[in-house]
């Protein structure tokens, strides 16, 4: 086979285009990407139950939750009335009978501590009767593996006893998995508690799990668009994320229940899922959001309701005739204004208040999620009417239309038909229209050429993608190599069509082992570890790996990928490099000779990333993460290239 690389220029390539897509699914906030390790930190968990219409919570402020020992008669009361904060009405009234008596969290599948590292505590108590002092301690057992002593604040007897916020150092004298975390009263008596955190003393920022946190900055991704997802919508519009309630002090925001709680639910399961408990504490918030995009590199993309619920699961609607309608375009407002606007404004106040004087710089506003025009649900009026209160004050603000839930429908040919009717009329109307697509991996290989024949008068963002295997709850196994080599052919056509799509990202990002509604997934954790999946690997390669301009492929990549092979060329012109991103599907090893156009002063060197597997099967799983994997040679370039079976390559070429 042979490959010639021209010498001329194609369209430039949008910086930052391929990016990332954080949803809260897969406990990929609580119990993962925030590192706070107590589940249900501050009693208000709900369980979720019910199917469509008909969604309901019970609430369940114990979840999570024991007297310790379990055998004792310690009395555990989840109570309001004084709370802390009135956002947070719910408290734990706890009552030890006996000396050493106390309470202990399951926290998730446990607490994993690390030899040598210091955990910090924190909790806000009330001595309601009890003179004594408190103490944490991370025990399995019956063995104790940290502990942390806490002096409490008394009053003298007949005055009032006001909540205090306590602080401690747990430092882990071994490795543990599966362990309690337990408080325990020195002697008898009544203590109230509040907001109990244990972070670990490596969380980036004093928020971000450490290993996943790393897990994202090395993708080098250009945007981030958050929180979600069908989670912005709701399955009620009151169960819909408002950024509003994520913002503040952590202990004052109103937690929620996650949309994905009742994922599945059916007769079959009496409408009450094994992930009924999912809940949001929202300490992963707006803000929260922001940051981490600074702290990655990354553009921020947040998203917001329309005032639909999840048009999969609900019928629910705010009518635009009703003053409540009103406010959803008031937050994309105030939400600008929190990114944006400067420490005099309302909420760039708040924002400087909570740590970041100066503003984060948002540029790009995604208008709802995945939806799409239907005789009730209306979107495209909101969108007009998002985009003419948005524009009128924010004209410079980018915003992403929404083209439905898929590529292949009715919803989608509705949709483009109107944003080409609307944005001649108007100026700055859409920036791009945000695409999704599930499919197998086979419809990847076939539609490399998907946008080669799209206008060029809307951009695309390919906001939702992955290759589809096999699917399901809790499946590592979804993530093949095969999968992720057909997400690399795919991103081929992707790039040699910049000038169509500008935004690119993978979804979801995020998987709990055990904890996992869906399936496949990038980046797959336990408590322990974390590890990227095959396709992690395709997204860190081109992440790690995009020119500035694509090189003209002369029609080349219709030929080759009649023998299975899939390739781009690009010319990165701040390195002076030339870049060829190839994709050997088959099961059989290719030579592909590559001749380079005669304006090309070539150094002899290739700097070659490659991913390979012996079957398109392959997957990475905790017991051996790094089965798929990149690896880094760089050699001398002698005008051919070995291609193996099921393999990616990225080939960087030095100019003189």
């Amino acid at each position: 086979m042979k490959l010639h690389v021209s010498e001329k220029r194609g369209v430039p390539i949008a910086p930052g285009m391929i990016g990332l897509f954080f949803e809260d699914i897969n406990y990929a906030a609580d119990g993962g990407l925030y590192a706070e390790m107590i589940e249900n930190r501050s009693f208000e968990f709900v369980e979720a139950r019910g199917t469509n219409t008909d969604y309901y919570t019970v609430y369940d402020g114990g979840y999570g939750w024991k007297a310790y020992p379990e055998d004792s008669n310690a009395r555990l009361e989840y109570v309001s009335g004084s709370p802390l904060y009135e956002t947070s009405p719910h408290y734990l009234r706890f009552t030890a009978k006996q000396a050493g008596e106390g309470f202990s969290n399951k926290a998730y599948t446990g607490i994993f501590l690390k030899k040598g590292m210091d955990y910090k505590i924190s909790f806000y108590a009330r001595m309601a009767g009890y003179k004594g002092n408190l103490k944490v301690s991370v025990v399995k057992d019956g063995k104790n593996y940290g502990t942390a002593e806490i002096a409490c604040i008394h009053v003298p007897q007949g005055e009032w006893q006001k909540w205090n916020r306590y602080e401690a150092v747990l430092h882990a004298s071994e490795d543990v998995k599966h362990a309690l975390f337990v408080i325990t009263l020195e002697e008898p008596g009544c203590v109230e508690f509040d907001h109990i955190s244990m972070m670990p003393g490596d969380a980036v920022a004093g928020i971000f799990r450490k290993d996943l946190f790393e897990k994202l900055k090395e993708l080098k991704p250009g945007f981030l668009r958050f929180p979600g997802g069908c989670i912005i919508e709701g399955n009620t519009l009151s169960n819909r994320y408002r950024f509003k309630n994520s913002l503040g002090a952590p202990e004052e925001r109103i937690s929620n229940w996650n949309r994905w709680a009742v994922h599945q639910n059916g007769p079959e399961n009496d409408c009450r899922s094994i992930y009924s408990h999912y809940n949001q504490t929202l300490g992963l918030g707006y803000y929260e959001y922001f940051l981490l995009c600074e702290l990655i590199g990354a553009k921020p993309l947040p998203v917001l309701s329309v005032g639909l619920a999840c048009q999969y699961m609900s019928c629910e609607l705010v009518s635009m005739d009703d003053p409540a309608f009103q406010e959803f375009i008031q937050d994309a407002l105030d939400l600008i204004e929190f990114a944006n606007g400067t420490v005099e404004t309302k909420w760039g106040s708040l924002r400087a208040k909570m740590g970041h004087p100066a503003p984060f710089g948002l540029e790009l506003l995604g208008i709802g999620n995945e939806q799409w025009q239907t005789e009730k649900a209306d979107f495209f009026q909101r969108y007009m009417a998002f985009e003419k209160a948005i524009h009128a004050k924010y004209p410079e603000i980018r915003l992403i239309g929404s083209a439905g839930p898929d590529i292949t429908s009715e919803r989608y040919t509705a949709a483009w038909e109107f944003y080409r009717r609307e944005c001649p009329k108007h100026e700055n109307f859409a920036y791009a229209l945000d695409e999704h697509y599930y499919v197998k991996p086979e419809w990847f290989y076939e539609h490399t050429d998907f946008y080669d024949n799209y206008s060029r008068d809307i951009k695309v963002f390919s906001g939702e993608y992955a290759a589809h295997p096999v699917n399901g709850m809790n499946r590592p196994d979804a993530n093949t190599l095969g999968g992720a080599l057909a997400e690399a052919a795919f991103l081929t056509g992707v790039e040699r069509n910049a000038d169509v799509v500008v935004l690119a990202s993978y979804a979801p990002l995020f998987a709990r082992i055990g904890y996992t509604q869906w399936s496949p997934d990038l980046i797959w954790f336990d408590e322990t570890v974390a590890y990227g999946s095959p396709s992690y690997y395709v997204q860190k390669m081109y992440g790690e790996n995009m020119g500035t301009v694509t090189l003209d492929t002369e029609g080349q990549e219709k030929e080759l990928r009649k023998d299975g092979v899939y390739y781009s060329s690009s010319l990165d012109e701040n390195s002076k490099e030339i870049i060829l991103k190839i994709v050997n599907s088959t099961e059989e090893k290719k030579s592909l000779s590559i001749d380079f156009a005669s304006d090309w002063n070539l150094t002899g060197v290739v700097k070659a990333t490659t991913l390979h597997g012996e079957s398109k099967e392959d997957f990475n799983s905790v017991n051996d993460p790094e089965k798929i994997s990149s690896s880094f040679e760089e050699a001398s370039f002698n005008g051919e290239i070995t291609l193996e079976p099921n393999t990616f390559l990225v080939a960087r070429f030095p100019l003189a």
